[in-house]
């Protein structure tokens, strides 16, 4: 190997720290000082000589943003502290009512302080930061797992590679930090962003892929999730992403106070901060802002979909600590969902799982948002004569929440007296079963057991993720089964014939056979998702694991009485009249002895002592030959609870290696700090 000259090595060193260095003043500071002529020269330059030297490569070089191999799939990964929805506000009236009850909680009359921010409509993600460099990103996913995105990250401009070091005075002199002060580079940080598409780019991108004669995306937010979920980074790496940072997750080294420091110490980090944020006003000033951003929507360069409100003072943020859903320091204000004026063409009925017949209108398709919209939901009966929807009606309609659409009025002045009015079926649209309407109930419902719509829709979710997740049995898929007679009902997947699966449309043996391993793959099933997959009404995913936990096995809840069901915290009557009445029914019963005879095997709970009873811990750090989400079930088993933060209902905060800031609040909290060996001697006691 010829050694390379110490000058080569020198020159690659300067160019790729000039680069980055410009990288931060173009995406973070607005403030470029080279041309985009003179950026490029430079970065053709260092090509040049990573090409001609390879022993030189550095995946942290600014060179490196092309992307990487392509992936198979995405791996999961758990987030440190989970990435949680923010609760929705439409009005002044509920923010004023988020105001009081914040004020209620903290137990104080005087102002509280708020920083607000646009809420884009992007696509969430983390980025983790170790010794300065970017080891991982994720999407939010579920909020708890979310997918590994490194590579396709990577690409974005606005992105740094590496955490900035400062060499200048502080940017935010004047600014409430103090001039010139330097941050410690945090040896670990969590750092959360919303990847987005703008205006002029997307517009840009759809030409390209017509001029390609492939489909335009229907929206920016559209092309951004496929953009960032791409198993060829190199496909990411050609999509015009950007992304706007807005807060963190775990972090070490760094003392904050505010939501608003938080945000000056990022930029200052390298990660670029939307302009649009206002720190510490009051929730009238909040409410003001509100509309000055509403009027600025369509001027700016990217869609926003509301506004962002949270409590500035993070101390404040611990004490009012979270839902299992939502932070209750935090809320969206929506804005006023985007409305287009369209013709019901027809309305036709939807038959789902758990037989309620839902009306659908079929629309002349209208560009609403951004997305062709050309079906929207019409809830119920009582909503269709509420409305006095007809078909042929102009209506308006909207995408609620900028995302589902639904007719909002009919425009009455458009009549012309060809309206038709539409009247529920009264037999089942597949069927052709009565349908019925309970006392006191909008539903309307088929209940006929065997519908095939119904099968369908209960096939689809029993093979859903979070279910037993069967890779591969897609609703096309499903629906195909059953209508060639394979499935007549979800313990048949099971027991399907892979000839007959072979000889059907798009199939094969190939497909065959990935779906009898998919299949056999999905048979050991814990005992909450099982739960799930049956499909018993009002048992969603949490409602099963409570009932998973408390009755530890199947023959425990078949033998429990609606009394012992009801009295099960987050359970109550009318979930133990629903399990009671599905384990009643002797179809239901066999369908589940045929789904065990299949040697599906259910994961039970190990009986054991519960020596952590009631305890609450937090995890904080890297533990050796044990993951985080190990180390939840172990603790969970045992009684015990895991916590995302830590408050003075905390027990114990488990630290491992490089722990986060949960550390140090622990400590001020004076909350007891115990590393992984006490905990598994806690465990085996």
């Amino acid at each position: 190997m010829k050694e390379i000259d110490a000058d080569i090595v020198n020159k690659v060193n300067a160019l790729r720290k000039a680069l980055h260095r410009h990288n931060y003043l173009y995406y973070v500071l607005d403030n470029p000082e080279v041309s985009d002529a003179e950026y490029d020269r430079m970065m053709q330059e260092l090509i040049a000589l990573e090409e001609a030297w390879p022993e030189l490569y550095d995946p942290d070089s600014p060179t490196s943003r092309v992307g990487a191999p392509p992936l198979s799939e995405f791996q999961t990964i758990a987030h440190s502290i989970p990435m949680l929805s923010l609760g929705n506000a439409f009005a002044d009236s509920e923010i004023i009512d988020f105001d009081r009850r914040t004020k209620k909680i903290l137990k104080t009359e005087d102002d509280i302080l708020y920083t607000v921010e646009p809420k884009l409509d992007g696509l969430a993600v983390e980025l983790v930061y170790e010794k300065s460099k970017l080891i991982v990103a994720s999407t939010r996913g579920d909020g708890v797992n979310g997918e590994v995105v490194t590579a396709n990250v990577r690409t974005i401009r606005s992105v740094p590679l590496l955490l900035h070091t400062p060499t200048m005075p502080s940017p935010f002199e004047g600014e409430g930090m103090g001039g010139g002060e330097k941050r410690n580079i945090p040896l670990r940080l969590e750092v959360r962003g919303e990847v987005f598409i703008g205006h002029e780019a997307f517009r840009s991108l759809n030409e390209e892929q017509l001029n390609q004669k492939l489909a335009p995306f229907a929206n920016p937010r559209n092309a951004a999730a496929g953009s960032l979920r791409q198993l060829d980074s190199s496909i990411t790496a050609m999509r015009p992403l950007e992304i706007f940072f807005y807060g963190v997750g775990e972090f070490t080294d760094l003392k904050l106070k505010s939501h608003w420091e938080t945000l000056q110490t990022l930029r200052e980090l390298g990660f670029r901060i939307n302009p649009l944020i206002r720190p510490e006003i009051t929730i009238k000033e909040a409410v003001d802002y509100y509309k000055t951003l509403e009027d600025k929507r369509h001027l700016l360069p990217y869609d926003i979909d509301g506004m962002v409100i949270k409590v500035d003072n993070l101390s404040l943020q611990m004490k009012l600590g979270n839902t299992s859903r939502s932070p209750r320091w935090a809320i969206a204000y929506k804005f006023k969902a985007m409305q287009e004026t369209t013709r019901i063409l027809n309305i036709d009925v939807q038959v789902g799982r758990t037989g309620v017949l839902t009306p659908v209108a079929h629309l002349q398709p209208v560009s609403v948002g951004g997305a062709i919209v050309r079906r929207a939901t019409l809830h119920n009966e009582d909503e269709i004569e509420r409305k006095d929807i007809r078909i042929g009606d102009t209506v308006l309609v909207q995408r609620a929440g900028d995302v589902i659409p639904e007719v909002v009025k009919v425009i009455e002045s458009k009549r012309t007296g060809v309206e038709r009015i539409f009247h529920m079926p009264r037999n089942c649209p597949v069927c052709g079963s009565i349908v019925i309407r309970a006392k006191g109930e909008t539903a309307t419902r088929c209940i006929n057991a065997t519908c095939l719509a119904q099968l369908k829709e209960r096939i689809k979710h029993f093979s859903s993720k979070g279910a037993f997740d069967i890779d591969g049995l897609g609703d096309k898929l499903v629906e195909q089964l059953v209508d060639n007679g394979l499935l007549a009902s979800y313990a048949d997947i099971f027991y399907l014939d892979a000839v007959k699966v072979e000889d059907m449309e798009r199939m094969g043996p190939r497909s065959a056979e990935k779906l009898a391993c998919a299949i056999e793959k999905s048979k050991k099933i814990k005992f909450n998702c099982f739960l799930y997959a049956l499909g018993i009404r009002h048992v969603g995913e949490h409602v099963a694991k409570i009932l998973a936990r408390e009755f530890k096995t199947l023959d425990n809840l078949l033998l429990a009485t609606a009394e012992q069901i009801e009295v099960v915290e987050g359970a109550g009557f009318v979930i133990a009249e629903s399990v009671i009445n599905f384990f009643k029914q002797n179809t239901n019963r066999r369908v589940i002895s045929r789904i065990i005879d299949s040697n599906v095997c259910i994961f039970q709970t190990v009986e054991k002592e519960r020596t952590l009873e009631d305890k609450v811990f937090v995890l904080t750090g890297t533990l050796e030959d044990l993951t985080r989400n190990q180390a939840k079930e172990m603790i969970e088993a045992a009684g015990g609870r895991v916590s995302g933060s830590v408050s003075r209902k905390t027990d114990y905060v488990v630290a491992g290696s490089s722990p986060g800031s949960k550390l140090s609040l622990a400590k001020d909290l004076d909350v007891e700090i115990i590393d992984q060996a006490t905990l598994q001697k806690m465990l085996s006691l």
